[in-house]
């Protein structure tokens, strides 16, 4: 079984812990306060930003996992936790003579900058429209081109228990959607999925669009679920608001191709279980 380091060991890193855990690996989850972390992950306390703990890394490291998040949002914040945490980590890893067969990063759908509604998979320019995204994308380079074999998995939005923002604005009347503006999403559990099925594959490629089967436009899942909650339909934007946020529709093909099943193919199957 392999030794496997989870850094920034969050939502999603946590339950990939468990999910390879119950499979039989070793499993460490770094963290600057891993206290809560449930066993049998075991706790690494350790600051990616400042270098602090690092030097307690475990040797014979196999895989290493990075699902790191920001501090804050923003250049700065998302400068340290992309693109200076990751090069700190690979410097350590290199100076103990880490020989990590596969390296997996959490990225983001937010690269693609695409606001014309139209379709997008791994082959489409990742041209991010705001500095943040930009700074994602530079991550990725980072691991990308790092001294490991290394994969992106390109997350679109998580939703899922404790992942409540739609329903939250619905409930608190902030909701607001622009008709025609595409959405596209990922239950947290099916992206914790994807990490385990992706750390295994067998010649993986090096790009993963981590999303569901549906993109959905934005006012249909806001509509659905208003519906469901009983709450008034959101507000409705305009295209200004549009060009703010982006519109695009995420495909997943290369993802499935590569044998990975959705327990949550679309938004309907997903937050039925959550409102339930």
């Amino acid at each position: 079984m392999a030794r496997i380091l989870i850094a920034g060991c969050g939502d999603v890193g946590t339950r990939l812990g468990l999910q390879l855990a119950a499979d039989g690996h070793a499993v460490w989850g770094l963290r600057r306060d891993p206290a809560s972390l449930p066993a049998p992950i075991r706790p690494l306390a350790a600051d990616l930003a400042s270098g602090s703990g690092l030097d307690a890394l475990p040797d014979g490291l196999d895989h290493v996992v990075c699902t790191i998040a920001a501090g804050g949002g923003g250049e700065a914040a998302y400068r340290q936790a992309y693109v200076e945490a990751p090069l700190r980590l690979f410097d350590t890893l290199e100076r103990r003579g880490a020989r990590i067969e596969r390296v997996l990063f959490t990225s983001s759908t937010s690269v693609y900058g695409q606001d014309d509604g139209s379709e997008v998979d791994e082959t489409a320019p990742a041209e991010p429209a705001s500095p943040t995204a930009a700074l994602l994308r530079r991550g990725e380079q980072v691991f990308l081109g790092g001294p490991y074999p290394a994969i992106v998995l390109r997350l679109a939005g998580l939703y899922g228990p404790g992942r409540t923002w739609l329903i939250d604005q619905l409930r608190t009347g902030r909701a607001r959607c622009t008709p025609g503006v595409w959405s596209n999403r990922i239950h947290v559990l099916d992206a914790a999925r994807a990490c385990a099925h992706l750390l295994f594959l067998r010649e993986p490629q090096a790009l993963y669009n981590g999303a569901d089967d549906h993109p959905a436009p934005l006012c249909e899942v806001l509509d659905w679920l208003a519906g469901r909650l009983g709450l008034p339909a959101p507000a409705r934007g305009t295209a200004a608001d549009a060009m703010l946020r982006g519109n695009k529709r995420v495909s997943n093909r290369r993802l499935r191709r590569s044998g990975f099943q959705l327990r949550h193919p679309g938004y309907r199957d997903g937050y039925v279980d959550m409102l339930e």
